[in-house]
């Protein structure tokens, strides 16, 4: 759908809002989809972290840190350990990044043109959620790329490979409406990044992603029991392994999921709605 579609009746009061039906606003999200798409397409860099992170990542880890938690020789094990923790990390760095983007939009004037139009606020979002998906995909896909070549091993089916992309997909689309509401909410894209490293080191280095829990210190592994991070990463190991608990981790790593939705979505669009 063109630019001059979804403009048309631009002057139609806001309030209309809800009267735009399910599939008109699936034609403005399929739109806005697109628009953010062809931007990528100009400004291929902004892939530089869908498409490195995951090799620095894992290079990292495997040959400086392998070796001391798996011990000499054992690097092979600890990316059967290390890579379907990882799928937990992919969805919180990409969605830092729709937070910034959404808070440069906002002071680029994008977003404040898109208010004038004659369809629903939640649609600018979700096409937003929809790209950055792909984007988290796209990194996810050359974090499992870079495993093959070091050795992982897809020990369980094919159905529960799948089952462990498609949560750890599920989440970090969650979290992504966090970040879009903290880009909504401070004045800089500096602020974003600055507010979401606080939150990101703890959740991510707090938890069961690049080493085992028994380890670590009472008060440290009582974190990490509660840490969404943890559930997703276990769950996502024992499915790609073929053994291990999946249930309670899948379990709360899906309801975490539909609380962070069901709280921060009409929080940010409402946000979107009334920011100035």
């Amino acid at each position: 759908m063109s630019a001059a579609t979804i403009t048309t009746g631009a002057a139609r009061s806001t309030t209309d809002e809800g009267r735009i039906g399910l599939r008109s606003n699936l034609r403005h999200i399929g739109a806005l989809a697109r628009r953010n798409l062809v931007q990528i397409k100009h400004d291929p860099e902004t892939l530089f972290d869908a498409l490195l992170m995951p090799v620095i990542f894992i290079l990292l880890f495997v040959y400086v840190f392998g070796g001391a938690i798996a011990g000499k020789g054992n690097q092979h094990e600890y990316v059967q350990y290390l890579v379907p923790g990882m799928m937990a990390m992919m969805g919180m760095n990409i969605a830092m990044a729709v937070g910034s983007g959404v808070n440069e939009d906002f002071r680029k004037g994008v977003m404040d043109r898109f208010r004038t139009m004659p369809i629903a606020r939640s649609s600018v979002l979700i096409a937003k959620i929809v790209v950055e998906v792909g984007r988290m995909l796209l990194a996810t896909a050359i974090l499992l790329g870079m495993g093959f070549v070091l050795g992982l091993e897809i020990r369980g089916s094919a159905l529960e490979f799948v089952a462990a992309i498609a949560l750890s997909t599920l989440f970090g689309a969650a979290l992504m409406w966090i970040f879009i509401l903290l880009g909504l909410s401070v004045k800089t894209p500096q602020a974003v990044q600055g507010m979401a490293m606080l939150v990101l080191m703890p959740l991510q280095f707090g938890s069961s992603i690049f080493a085992p829990t028994q380890s670590m210190p009472g008060w440290l592994e009582g974190f990490t029991k509660v840490n969404p991070l943890s559930n997703l990463a276990d769950a996502a190991r024992a499915l790609i392994n073929g053994h291990g608990a999946v249930a309670h981790p899948a379990l709360i790593t899906l309801g975490w999921a539909v609380a962070i939705t069901a709280v921060t979505m009409p929080l940010a669009v409402r946000k979107f709605r009334t920011k100035t």
